[in-house]
């Protein structure tokens, strides 16, 4: 593996990946940001070029100093290969197994070569599988502004008019670290006001001025940590912040996707009524922690 640098090469490996969305969606929107700004400082590992089977996005090497950081050190792959996979995970310069990371996709395939390296690095794998939502035309941008906005149903007489929806900043970074199941600790915390300063987070306010339910997009530009406050839940907050977040995603052609626990099934719910399918694919996430630090 070695690392994609030029700006040419990273649009045509991008435009490649399109034709293989939903299970190169991780990568691909990883890449989206990689070329507008690169505000997390990620690189791009291929396999060979331009007939690649492989591509990995992970951080820099002087962004993974920490290594019980696993929001940092996150890792995401795509493959035409599995049967491969586990030679290149294995390659200490691909992949560093002495510290707690995360790896991320859309291809339930890879989960035999991670626990099999994993296994022989002595690592603790935690594996989590949830669905994966996407709005297929609204992803691949096959059509325009005004055709994709028709595919979201909103009845905006029907939405509260009292409470205004707002850009998210990382002094909201506490409130939604609190509600996040992924998070609860500082390191997430960090992770969020990171993802607050660089990427667009979503909403709505209570009439003290509280946040009271939001969405933050995050470095895969996957939209995560949405959560309405139970006081304020079956009041159309959460359509308000989609309504006006997927707006703002199409104008400036930014890729969106988000995943939903398989038990949380009002949320599905939701979800689907916004126009999302779900993906056979599936959204899955490999945590790995050396024995050492278990």
């Amino acid at each position: 593996m070695f690392v994609l640098h030029e700006s040419e090469k990273l649009q045509i490996l991008y435009e490649s990946l399109e034709k293989n969305i939903p299970e190169s969606l991780k990568v691909y929107g990883t890449i989206f940001n990689i070329r507008n700004k690169n505000p997390f400082n990620m690189e791009v590992l291929v396999d060979a070029w331009p007939d690649y089977q492989m591509v990995i996005t992970r951080p820099r090497r002087e962004e993974m100093l920490d290594d019980l950081d696993h929001y940092t050190n996150t890792y995401h792959i795509f493959t035409k290969a599995p049967d491969n996979l586990e030679e290149v995970l294995a390659c200490p310069q691909v992949i560093n197994w002495e510290q707690t990371f995360q790896i991320q996709g859309c291809q339930e395939s890879v989960d035999q070569a991670i626990r099999k390296v994993a296994a022989s690095k002595s690592v603790q794998v935690d594996y989590i599988n949830t669905m994966l939502f996407t709005l297929e035309t609204l992803v691949k941008r096959k059509t325009s502004s005004d055709d994709k906005m028709e595919l979201v149903k909103v009845d905006e007489d029907n939405k509260e008019k009292d409470f205004p929806v707002i850009f998210l900043d990382a002094s909201h970074a506490g409130l939604i670290n609190e509600q996040w199941d992924f998070g609860k600790n500082e390191r997430s915390l960090k992770y969020i006001e990171r993802c607050l300063q660089n990427f667009p987070g979503f909403g709505v306010l209570d009439p003290e001025g509280k946040p009271v339910s939001w969405i933050v997009m995050e470095q895969s530009c996957e939209l995560r940590m949405g959560y309405t406050v139970p006081k304020y839940r079956s009041q159309g907050n959460m359509w308000q912040i989609g309504y006006r977040l997927v707006k703002y995603l199409y104008q400036k052609k930014v890729p969106f996707y988000l995943h939903v626990a398989g038990d949380k099934e009002k949320v599905q719910q939701k979800v689907r009524s916004f126009g999302f399918k779900i993906s056979a694919c599936g959204w899955h996430q490999w945590k790995c922690t050396p024995t050492k630090y278990c």
